[in-house]
């Protein structure tokens, strides 16, 4: 028995009530995937919004399905259900032997606590995390910038109520009036907020900002009643940072005829049924950072212990304009939003990560 076996079958009787046996969740455990491959086996444990979200968790499947085909893997995946999940996925993958998992890879701000108390039960399990850092030897942390991606769509939304703008199947108001909608109220999802309340008051402090929360990244219902209220109330554009939620604020842009913004993939692309609705993503390249880390477990270079920060710069968070609209948007508002990219990039525009300081 090697070492990493031993430690594992310590897991196995630490944790009670677990599968009992070798293998990754493979029953009565959420949705999962088996897919042959060779060079290394990797788990992912999702964020409870899942697979099909056209937002985060489909950007991180992308990562692994460019790694899948460029290093031929073999994956499983989990999607919990409910945060409680989380610790428990976590640890059936760690403790699995059959496969022995090189990298488990936990998506999700919402993962690192359970991961805190995960990571030392397994100390050769290596294991990468999105969103949050936990400083364990075995674990690569990947955070971004989200204020700095945010601040920009911030900026072009300012710009856009003040300017007005009427292509695709939406236009503005006579108001200058933008709203902001997030999942479950928490510092991450505030750094979306900050950054975008910040970009909007850069424009003119005199814009109005709406802000809701739906307490979910899955509640897409609930995500259209709060859009369809903040456009009723005269909102011209929403930067929603909710996951599927986004979904009804997409819904709701198109029964009411305004704009919407994404978040975390190109969702003119990924939710493209409301394209003429969608002026501009804030894409989080989170398929990079899934990229990354298999290919360093690939290459033997894993680096636990180590966290890793992307913003603008390094091009982790970007302004992505809508394939179907963005063309519209005139030259003179993309040229102002470059020169506010070089000015957070130099350290001339600072920017809160926490909205009350906007």
């Amino acid at each position: 028995m090697d070492r990493r076996t031993f430690v594992k079958t310590l897991g196995v009787t630490s944790i009670a009530g677990l599968a009992g046996c070798t293998g990754g969740p493979t029953e009565n455990d959420g949705d999962t995937e088996n897919t042959d491959g060779g060079s290394a086996s990797v788990a992912v444990v999702y964020a409870t919004g899942g697979l099909g979200d056209g937002s985060f968790n489909d950007q991180a499947q992308t990562g692994l399905e460019r790694a899948k085909e460029e290093l031929s893997i073999q994956t499983e995946h989990s999607q919990p259900s409910d945060t409680s999940e989380f610790s428990r996925f976590q640890s059936q993958y760690a403790q699995s032997t059959s496969p022995d998992y090189d990298l488990v890879c936990c998506i999700g701000s919402l993962q690192g606590d359970p991961l805190s108390d995960t990571a030392p039960q397994f100390p050769d399990q290596q294991f990468m995390l999105v969103d949050a850092n936990v400083d364990e030897p075995n674990v690569e942390s990947y955070q971004f910038r989200e204020e700095e991606g945010s601040f920009q769509v911030g900026h072009l939304a300012g710009l856009l109520t003040t300017d007005g703008l009427s292509t695709g199947a939406a236009s503005t108001t006579d108001a200058t009036s933008v709203g902001f909608i997030g999942g479950k109220e928490n510092p991450l999802i505030k750094k979306f907020e900050a950054g975008f309340k910040a970009g909007v008051a850069y424009t003119d402090d005199s814009i109005d900002i709406t802000s809701n929360y739906i307490g979910s990244f899955n509640d897409v219902t609930r995500g259209k009643e709060a859009a369809l209220t903040q456009y009723n109330n005269g909102v011209d554009i929403i930067y929603h940072a909710s996951g599927n939620t986004g979904t009804g604020v997409f819904q709701a842009a198109q029964e009411a005829g305004r704009y919407a913004i994404g978040v975390d993939s190109d969702q003119s692309k990924t939710e493209s049924k409301y394209a003429d609705h969608i002026l501009a993503s804030m894409v989080k390249y989170v398929n990079i950072a899934m990229f990354d880390a298999i290919e360093g477990v690939v290459e033997e270079s894993f680096e636990g212990g180590t966290a890793t920060e992307l913003g603008l710069e390094q091009e982790g968070v970007k302004t992505v304009y809508g394939e179907a609209i963005g063309s519209e948007i005139p030259d003179e508002i993309k040229s102002k939003l470059e020169t506010s990219k070089e000015q957070i990039v130099s350290g001339e525009i600072s920017i809160p990560t926490d909205p009350s300081n906007v």
